[in-house]
């Protein structure tokens, strides 16, 4: 399940090398802990280090961006030519897109570049340098002090773009219903899920055993070089924060501050099957704290006084969409991608509720504006199926999945007896991780090494992408590292809300690199108005 964004398949979440020494830049490479194919880490780890030296002699070539990406001035657009296989640094190269805004401050007050990745895996940070150009207030220290630079990763919008599906194709709706009523039903969403896997092969090969998170966070190092950076200052949100602990491990002594915000847990029998099942239960709980929100504001969405009564609601509206899909292109596949926006962010509350209210009370149509896709929006839909493709090619990639269909059958037969939310849906979208036409990794060991500095770790309790256990596993692993908890409050992507006990605290570590003597529990942020 992809944890950046609402999923578009019944997307993802429609929506994871040890190092030689070596002297050729500053601060190049570290040592690394032992593993068993420390050969091939060796190797990539040397690999890393060439093109670093590379990047830092190259530089970047910084332009206006091209007028389609949506980033005006005065962000910068360029590029960054990183090997496709760090194991032979020399070989195949591919570009991949960052961009930039100056910090705001004096030069004195410049602290080098902050360097955000959003999640998915697929999600593009190309927009971070728009937090300073849409002058969003709670950034607005840290723009003083740090250039703001986002990037596709590989495989990503502009960077060698990998494709599984013709995005066309990917958007129709409706799509089957997740939740099978026979053995018929599952014959049917196997099938879809080892053509996609297929297609992967076929429009993709070439990149798929590439398409790492080692191999995402090697790139970072690389960025970092051509930044003319020492050290990297980083943020990571969602899936961002496993690329940020895989940083931390691979290159420790390259890391100025990082932050880590909603965190997945980096043990590495989590990643990424088990993860995914942890998804199902942490959704279904966010899920109802939502319906008793609805339910606490009946006077604005007359759906019922108890969560008991907002279930029924939905219960009966999707067994409608299931008999007939509304507005013809709405069936249940499609709903659980729009409801699910609101377990996901506590900005999606009031939409979601609203477009559910208006159809109780007769009016289907701005549910299924809501819910639909839109197949006219082609660069959208060659967005969504991109962003689709890398989930799935990065999470089977990293991690050697169950190849047994009876696993995955009983473990989500299980799950979905008390988590029926999402359990079936995000079982079809990682199906295809079963049938992989490419090579498997075993997921980086996490853990601090040599030069690791202390890590901010910022985690809601009732998050549902990202469950809170993530956060302790990540804090446990990386010795020295602070956990800002947010107590009560489930909105994936702590950082970017309006509370001052978290934005002060962020503020100082990236201003100060000050921390809390020792963890903090903070109230949580206010919950939406109907």
């Amino acid at each position: 399940m992809r944890e950046n964004k609402p999923k578009s398949r019944l997307l993802a979440l429609s929506s994871a090398g040890a190092l030689v020494t070596a002297t050729l830049i500053a601060g190049a490479v570290t040592a690394p802990a032992a593993s068993a194919d420390s050969r091939g880490q060796d190797r990539e780890a040397l690999g890393a280090a060439t093109a670093a030296a590379r990047a830092a002699k190259a530089g970047i070539d910084w332009q206006d961006c091209p007028a389609d990406w949506g980033l005006e001035k005065p962000i910068q657009c360029g590029w960054v030519s990183v090997p496709l296989d760090y194991a032979k640094p020399n070989g195949k190269q591919i570009k991949l897109a960052v961009d930039r805004i100056g910090n705001t401050g004096t030069k004195q007050e410049r602290q080098g570049a902050l360097i955000y990745n959003p999640g998915g895996p697929g999600g593009s940070g190309l927009r971070f340098p728009r937090r300073v150009t849409t002058k969003s207030a709670l950034w607005t220290n840290t723009a003083k002090a740090y250039d703001f630079v986002g990037f596709d990763p590989r495989g990503v919008g502009h960077s060698a773009p990998i494709s599984c599906i013709d995005p066309q194709e990917f958007v129709k709706a409706p799509k089957a219903d997740p939740v099978p009523r026979d053995e018929a039903d599952k014959r049917a969403q196997r099938k879809l899920a080892r053509e996609y896997a297929e297609g992967c092969a076929e429009r993709s090969g070439a990149m798929l055993p590439h398409m790492t998170t080692p191999n995402t966070a090697r790139d970072l190092d690389v960025i970092r070089a051509a930044l003319g950076e020492k050290k990297l200052n980083y943020l990571g949100v969602s899936y961002g924060t496993y690329l940020g602990a895989v940083y931390g491990t691979l290159f420790p002594g390259h890391i100025r501050r990082m932050i880590v915000d909603s965190v997945v847990d980096p043990a590495r029998e989590n990643i990424w099957y088990q993860a995914n099942l942890n998804q199902d239960i942490a959704f279904e709980r966010r899920w109802k704290d939502w319906q008793y929100w609805v339910a606490a504001n009946d006077a604005a969405f007359h759906l019922g006084t108890t969560r008991a009564a907002v279930q029924e609601q939905w219960l009966k509206l999707r067994a409608t969409a299931a008999k007939s899909p509304l507005g013809g292109v709405v069936g249940p596949a499609e709903l659980i991608s729009f409801f699910q926006s609101a377990p996901y962010y506590d900005s999606s509350w009031v939409p979601v509720a609203t477009a559910f209210s208006k159809y109780v009370a007769g009016d289907t149509q701005a549910l299924v504006d809501a819910a639909a896709p839109d197949p006219s929006d082609t660069a959208g839909n060659i967005s969504a199926e991109n962003g689709n493709a890398v989930y799935t090619a990065v999470e089977c990639a990293d991690a050697k999945w169950p190849t047994s269909w009876q696993k995955w059958d009983r473990d989500n037969t299980r799950l979905n007896k008390d988590y029926p939310f999402m359990t079936w849906a995000n079982a079809w979208m990682n199906l295809p991780c079963a049938t992989w036409p490419a090579k498997q990794q075993n997921p980086v060991e996490v853990g601090t090494h040599k030069g690791l500095p202390p890590v901010l770790i910022v985690q809601s309790t009732r998050d549902a992408a990202t469950p809170y256990e993530g956060a302790v596993s990540l804090h446990k692993r990386f010795k020295g590292s602070r956990l800002i908890t947010e107590e009560g409050a489930g909105s994936h992507g702590v950082t970017g809300l309006v509370n001052p006990c978290v934005n002060e605290r962020v503020d100082a570590y990236l201003l100060t690199g000050e921390l809390d003597s020792s963890d903090v529990s903070c109230a949580p942020h206010a919950t939406p108005k109907p």
